[in-house]
């Protein structure tokens, strides 16, 4: 079975954009002002890609996660300066091993039974468990974590498998489902047995999803009021790839949010449109690396990689509003600020390009292709199709500048669900125009090391021992205390062609009759509706 694994920064996110937000705000309708808070309403959200299984557990996809946030209830939220702040737990303490969190009293399930801190604890063991195989697992949660419970204390602690910097953010922001769906995972695929502020009342896959206020839930983040005027009774979560179709339907009112990448988004901005802003990573290269794949030899990821006006090929990404990566990490608030692009990447320079292959054995060919050991330089490039128009133009431009080096190169349109099949599942795959997105350092390391698929995330076969060695420095010093050891393990990533960061974009979540913030997903606390 395939399964739901990349944070990607199309459409979430690390990211996988995924925690804390870069907001700007204005009127909530097309030139309008906001009017009156209005209770009882429907709130509609538009979004790229249908998400695929919804088990919190069973995904890492910007998509799913972006759903989950509505169904699953985490431990912590964080407030826009990255802080903690209150959810499930009212209170906590944390180093780079251990967690102890004290649930808030009277939490319930979406059946309305209570959740207890033993179900918190099985969703730390669950995904602490190797052979569970959850693509979380190295993303939020160390192999070999463990967790224990008391519930007449309602505390939970959990003692990682291995020293985690961030381990308060990282365990605290897990989905937390409870209930049946804990031993029967086909419910949680259903997006049933949550914790969050809605509940699934109607599914229809690539079509829509219907989502119900829970008005049992007394409880949210911070100190929020369920009280509160302006939170809608329901939620409909559209799949609308076309972003146009989006926009069109924020302009006349037929839905309330969107995000809106392409050339779209200027039509809305100027017609001050209210907007919540994330800062994404949509430029970045992966080489497929296992065996007998041209991008196991480093020598050729730096040639193809020098080939390319990186610049060039961001601007037609973004429309000429993105600028150039500084980290694999982009998400605000950062706990590091380092730049470890710049001066690690290859210079743009097409010559040395093409004498590089040929040092590697790359001689042209019949047609103008190259070839070694009577093996033609052919490339399958996949790109998202989720980032609308531009994504596919960049994937030419890229495919029209190896094609002059000698390059057959083939171009693959997908969804979130086809790039997953592609990655995780039958690795027929080459060059990935799919960022990963991120928003602590951490969270790449699954990403780029360790096991591979179908037993890991290490989704293109990296083995960098000086990434490695820095991560394990950095993962014993405590948040921003580690970041010169981050930064020198994203450093000899880069440095090495295992990933190519180079172009980054603030993503515009539109909202027309409502208002909200938008952090890892858009937040559903944060909702609130107009007329």
């Amino acid at each position: 079975m395939t399964r739901n694994r990349i944070t990607l920064a199309v459409a979430v996110t690390a990211a996988l954009g995924l925690t804390a937000c870069t907001g700007q705000a204005g009127p909530s309708g097309p030139g309008g002002s906001k009017g009156e808070l209005v209770d009882g309403q429907t709130f509609t959200y538009a979004v790229a890609t249908d998400p695929g299984s919804l088990d919190p557990h069973s995904t890492v996809l910007r998509a799913a996660r972006g759903v989950n946030r509505f169904l699953y209830g985490q431990l912590i939220n964080l407030n826009d300066k990255g802080d903690a702040i209150p959810f499930l737990a009212q209170k906590w303490t944390a180093d780079t091993t251990t967690a102890t969190f004290t649930l808030r009293p009277g939490l319930t399930c979406s059946d309305g039974s209570p959740l207890t801190a033993t179900q918190v604890a099985d969703n730390f063991n669950h995904v602490g468990d190797p052979a569970k195989k959850s693509p979380l697992l190295n993303v939020f949660v160390k192999p070999g974590t463990k967790a224990t419970a008391d519930d007449a204390a309602r505390t939970v602690t959990v003692t990682s498998g291995a020293p985690d910097a961030f381990l308060l953010r990282n365990l605290g922001t897990l989905p937390i489902a409870c209930g049946k769906g804990l031993t029967d995972r086909k419910r949680l695929t259903a997006g049933k047995d949550g914790t969050g502020m809605f509940v699934m009342s109607e599914s229809a896959p690539n079509d829509h999803y219907t989502l119900t206020r829970r008005k049992d839930i007394t409880w949210g983040p911070g100190d929020w009021d369920p009280d509160q005027r302006g939170l809608p009774d329901k939620v409909v979560i559209r799949v609308i790839p076309n972003e146009t179709t989006s926009a069109n339907l924020l302009l006349s009112g037929e839905i309330n949010a969107a995000a809106v990448n392409g050339p779209d988004k200027e039509r809305l901005l100027a017609q001050k449109v209210f907007h919540d802003d994330t800062q994404i990573s949509v430029g970045q290269l992966w080489y497929n690396q296992a065996d007998g794949r041209p991008g196991q030899d480093s020598e050729v990821r730096r040639a193809l990689t020098q080939a390319l006006d990186l610049n060039q090929i961001g601007q037609v990404l973004t429309g000429g509003t993105g600028k150039k990566s500084t980290g694999m990490v982009t998400v605000d608030p950062k706990p590091c600020t380092d730049d470890t692009v710049s001066g690690n990447l290859p210079e743009h320079d097409t010559a040395a390009a093409a004498k590089s292959l040929e040092a590697a054995g790359w001689v042209a060919g019949s047609g103008g292709v190259r070839a070694k050991d009577g093996q033609k330089l052919k490339l399958t490039v996949l790109y998202p199709t989720q980032l609308g128009p531009t994504e596919a133009a960049a994937a030419e431009l890229i495919q029209k500048t190896w094609a002059e080096l000698g390059v057959d190169v083939t171009l693959k349109g997908v969804d979130s669900p086809g790039l997953n099949t592609a990655l995780f599942d039958t690795g027929e795959w080459d060059v990935s125009m799919a960022p990963v997105g991120a928003n602590l350092p951490s969270v790449v390391v699954g990403f780029v090391s360790g096991p591979v698929p179908p037993g890991g995330t290490n989704f293109a076969h990296i083995d960098n021992q000086k990434y490695s060695a820095a991560v394990a420095k950095a993962a014993n010093k405590v948040g921003a205390e580690g970041c010169p050891e981050w930064a020198e393990a994203e450093k000899a990533l880069i440095d090495d062609i295992d990933a190519v960061p180079y172009y980054n974009t603030v993503e515009p979540t539109f909202g027309a009759g409502a208002e909200f913030r938008v952090d890892d997903g858009l937040d559903p606390a944060s909702i609130r509706m107009y007329k």
